[in-house]
């Protein structure tokens, strides 16, 4: 899902977008793209809301605190990628800024935060993980920003688990089993990767994942990595054993 125009600055709207339509951006947009960047009536700017493709659009009306732009033509179809939801015990701050935009520059489906033994943060700021999460689509020519579940324990999730998506967990007791080797035998179809909190899994938590049909245990190699290096290594092996690296999404 490369960019196509990288000159081109690029905005999330979350309305519907077609041929003729009128985006009204709100007053942070706005700011953004008419004091910051200091674009001009009829500057170009490219839209997407992660349901409809990015289209081109100009820069048609500012006011005091909002701005107009007049939506001209598809620029690209909406590509979705690889059906890989995210699972995570929250970090502090800005480490968990860092993740949150790397899982969504690695193209996740959905990013849902658990609560495990050891996890210490007891709360999230979704709307500061959201946030995140449309600035890295933004800057990385991704078309669709990932969905946010709610924070949730860990037991909980796998109690409802829906066992025709396979859940990779990144084991750091797994010994040194080949990644690639464990991954080339998982089978086709929707699949989630869950990352430990930084002091890892409980005896209990990693006996019951071990136990459950659907879990295949991972190991990331003879280094213990921090949660969020953990998690761009993980996706970056998944991604392209399974996922979409060198797949063409946007074939018919």
């Amino acid at each position: 899902m490369a960019i196509h125009d990288p000159t081109s600055e690029r905005l999330f709207v979350d309305i519907a977008l077609a041929q003729g339509a009128r985006v009204e951006l709100g007053e942070d947009q706005a700011n953004y793209l008419v004091n910051v960047l200091r674009s001009k009536i009829g500057a170009g700017v490219l839209v997407f809301n992660g349901r409809d493709g990015e289209w081109r659009a100009r820069l048609a009306e500012t006011k005091k605190r909002s701005a107009v732009l007049d939506v001209l033509e598809q620029t690209r179809p909406q590509i979705d990628g690889p059906d890989i939801d995210y699972l995570f015990a929250p970090l502090k701050h800005a480490r968990l800024d860092y993740m949150v935009q790397k899982a969504v520059e690695m193209g996740v489906a959905k990013l849902m935060p658990v609560q495990t033994r050891r996890t210490v943060p007891d709360r999230v700021n979704f709307d500061r993980m959201r946030a995140n999460a449309i600035e890295a689509a933004e800057q990385c020519g991704i078309l669709r920003v990932p969905e946010i579940g709610e924070l949730r324990p860990l037991v909980k999730v796998l109690d409802g688990w829906d066992a025709k998506r396979t859940l990779i967990f990144c084991d750091e007791d797994n010994g040194a089993t080949s990644p690639l080797s464990t991954l080339t035998g998982v089978r086709p179809g929707p699949l989630a990767v869950l990352i430990g909190p930084e002091g890892g899994f409980s005896v209990e938590e990693r006996e019951n994942l071990r136990s459950k049909p659907y879990v295949v245990a991972l190991s990331l190699g003879p280094r213990i990595m921090r949660a969020d290096t953990a998690a761009v290594a993980a996706l970056a092996l998944i991604n392209a054993t399974l996922g979409d690296w060198g797949a063409d999404w946007g074939a018919d």
